[in-house]
């Protein structure tokens, strides 16, 4: 089992270095301001007229769709930083995909300008408007709670102890390389049909029931190496935060954002619940 093991994280290891080295951020982060200009200058050419008939059919005509795009891009490599962040901490993960949700709530709240006329006015766009003002303030309370969510986490020595920690995080970096696979196959599918003109539901909803599979059966790989109803019923409940953020993203608007902070609230009453319970049996002679 050592040498699988081993294979694993030979495989995923690079992988990650790869990723979150600094120069390759900075080049992606190039590589995503020329796509913000294209984006705008290809718009701009639609709209005077200038492109061939069957690209302009492709090209939408609202200089904000480019917003959107890179919004879009910058959500993909979130989504990408999370799946290297599963096989550390359950408690991280889940932090990620606040971060995440807090991000589809700003892009939700930049796509409601895709639907306006140019230039800008407010008359006729009231309903847009406060569609805006709920996704931007949704994403600023869901931002926040992350930060008192990050401030009560506290690694207890007991979630360590007297575990395969070794195998515990190989496991999870398998599960982690099978995620990343399936990722990349639904985003290239996805580009697909948009290139092909097929309307197709946004995939990173898709991807998020995946994540919630995903999260059971960690839990229950955890048992395997760790077996405590304590750890067992925190993991689930981070889970449990995790389908909500699921149903956060298909909600409508003003429900997405209650179902981000209720989900966010669970979390962060669990936590303080499980750290206070834990102190409580280490008080105990």
């Amino acid at each position: 089992m050592n040498s699988l093991f081993a294979k694993i994280t030979y495989i995923f290891d690079p992988l990650q270095t790869i990723y979150e080295h600094e120069n390759v951020h900075r080049k992606i982060s190039v590589l995503l301001v020329f796509l913000f200009l294209a984006s705008l200058a290809v718009i701009e050419l639609k709209r005077q007229g200038m492109l061939p008939q069957e690209l302009a059919a492709m090209v939408p005509g609202n200089h904000f769709y480019a917003v959107h795009a890179a919004f879009t891009v910058i959500l993909v490599l979130e989504v990408i930083s999370l799946i290297f962040v599963l096989p550390c901490s359950f408690s991280r993960s889940l932090g990620k995909q606040f971060e995440i949700l807090s991000l589809i709530l700003i892009r939700n709240a930049f796509k409601e300008l895709s639907y306006f006329a140019e230039p800008l006015g407010y008359e006729g766009n009231v309903e847009k408007i406060l569609h805006i003002l709920a996704s931007g303030f949704g994403a600023l309370l869901i931002f926040s709670l992350l930060g008192v969510y990050y401030k009560v986490q506290r690694r207890s020595e007991e979630d360590i102890r007297n575990i395969d920690l070794y195998g515990f995080v190989a496991s999870k970096k398998a599960i982690s390389l099978l995620l990343l696979v399936s990722f990349v196959s639904m985003g290239g599918y996805s580009m697909y049909q948009t290139l092909m003109g097929i309307e197709h539901p946004d995939f990173i909803h898709g991807f998020y029931t995946q994540l919630i599979l995903t999260d059971i059966l960690i839990v229950l790989v955890s048992q395997c190496f760790h077996p405590s109803a304590k750890m067992m019923f925190r993991n689930s409940g981070y889970a449990l935060s995790t389908l909500m953020i699921r149903l956060a993203l298909v909600a409508p608007v003003y429900y997405n954002v209650l179902l981000g902070a209720a989900a966010m609230g669970f979390a962060i009453l669990l936590t303080l619940a499980s750290q206070y319970l834990f102190q409580e049996r280490r008080a105990t002679p």
